[in-house]
């Protein structure tokens, strides 16, 4: 980056959520990333309402807001900054957000921003490719352990006759063949 803002990836995945099956940023967290006021980002968007769609940013409702809150630390300075709802953006509402915010700090962090989606999205693909051959496997391993129980159940089922056969007495019987008087 050119710019004199060190921003880590481990900061931007910090600041990446799941709201509404969306992995988002929320606006103030991308103003901090972007070295802007939230209230400059927002104004900003307002300008360019066309620009970012409900599937590339929408209003957290207060459900969501307190369900957030409740799931992540805030320091008291953190929470008088929320005095109403926050915008929060998608993959492509933050990629937006560069056309949105010409500046060079903006260009720079909104790379890197994209650059991690994409690794989440490649570490979640993998894993669901993962997760797919291990139910082939547990699929098949079921199939064969059927198989293995049905050999099981034909050989108990031998073992069964044969000490029946073992077990049960002989009876007499007329010899087969030639016979000849005596």
């Amino acid at each position: 980056m050119s710019n004199s803002i060190k921003v880590t990836d481990d900061k931007i995945t910090s600041k990446i959520y799941l709201i509404r099956g969306f992995k988002v940023m929320l606006d103030r967290d991308l103003a901090e990333l972007y070295g802007v006021e939230t209230r400059v980002l927002n104004q900003a968007i307002k300008r360019n309402e066309k620009r970012f769609p409900n599937d590339f940013m929408f209003q957290m409702t207060q459900k969501e807001l307190e369900n957030w809150k409740s799931q992540n630390t805030l320091s008291s300075k953190e929470k008088m900054g929320l005095r109403k709802l926050p915008n929060v953006f998608t993959e492509q509402g933050v990629a937006m957000l560069s056309s949105v915010l010409n500046s060079e700090t903006a260009i720079d962090v909104n790379i890197q921003i994209i650059r991690i989606f994409s690794k989440i999205r490649e570490i979640v693909s993998s894993n669901s490719d993962i997760l797919l051959k291990l139910e082939q496997m547990e699929n098949k391993l079921l199939k064969n352990q059927e198989k293995v129980n049905q050999h099981d159940e034909d050989i108990t089922v031998i073992f069964k006759y044969l000490k029946q056969l073992l077990n049960s007495p002989n009876p007499e019987r007329e010899s087969i063949g030639f016979k000849t008087k005596k």
